[in-house]
């Protein structure tokens, strides 16, 4: 089935405006007017418009009547409340996946930390590519979990989380050792030690909210 022209507009809408809000291009709370994003990615109104609520669907943008599109703010209890949220919903999936993760499962959580150790080095400062192949390994972790409403939740908040971890990436925490905090729940995870892999996945997605925190009090000396 070929995808229509127009699909193909929105869908490139779509997925650019995305892009510049996780990555913070778009800065929360600025103000999308149809005129100057057509002017920006040389795109028609209508696709744009459709992206637009396709995003406000997902959180990423809010709809004002009369006053149109803005970037969703962000704030620190939205993160608080995004953390203790995804970590309840991360932890089941790891459960699950830990019952019912096979030896090709194991063969694959262990392949996508491989290219996540990898990224670093051959990408170097490279968010996107970093950014991707750190959610193919957190997706890699949960792919034995069979509850399709389980991960359709987990993902929504995985996505959302992206905007604050970009807060936290962009700050150089000189303590923190991501890597070490992916080996530790990959360590775990393929041990079969539910309590250990738990306790690392909170840590690790804990460890975010904390940085940021000291980035928001910083910016609001």
């Amino acid at each position: 089935m070929l995808t229509s022209p127009a699909k193909t507009l929105v869908e490139s809408s779509y997925h650019r405006l995305r892009s510049d809000i996780i990555g913070g291009k778009l800065t929360p709370g600025a103000k999308l007017r149809i005129e100057e994003l057509r002017e920006d990615y040389q795109i028609g109104a209508s696709p744009l418009r459709e992206a637009l609520n396709r995003l406000a669907g997902e959180g990423f943008v809010t709809v004002e009547e009369q006053r149109g599109f803005k970037v969703a703010p962000i704030s620190l209890n939205d993160l608080r409340d995004l953390t203790r949220t995804r970590s309840l919903l991360e932890r089941e999936a790891i459960k699950e996946s830990i019952r019912n993760g096979d030896d090709e499962w194991e063969a694959n959580v262990i392949a996508a930390y491989h290219r996540l150790q990898k990224a670093d080095e051959i990408y170097g400062k490279n968010l996107d590519e970093w950014e991707r192949r750190n959610e193919e390994f957190h997706e890699a972790l949960i792919a034995a979990c069979t509850s399709t409403w389980l991960l359709r939740f987990r993902h929504i908040l995985y996505e959302q989380h992206k905007r604050y971890r970009f807060i936290s990436i962009l700050a150089h925490e000189e303590d923190r050792n991501v890597h070490r905090e992916h080996l530790e729940i990959m360590q775990t995870t393929l041990a079969r030690d539910v309590k250990a892999a738990c306790k690392a996945t909170d840590y690790h997605i804990q460890r975010t909210l904390e940085i940021s925190e000291r980035v928001f009090t910083e910016l609001e000396k």
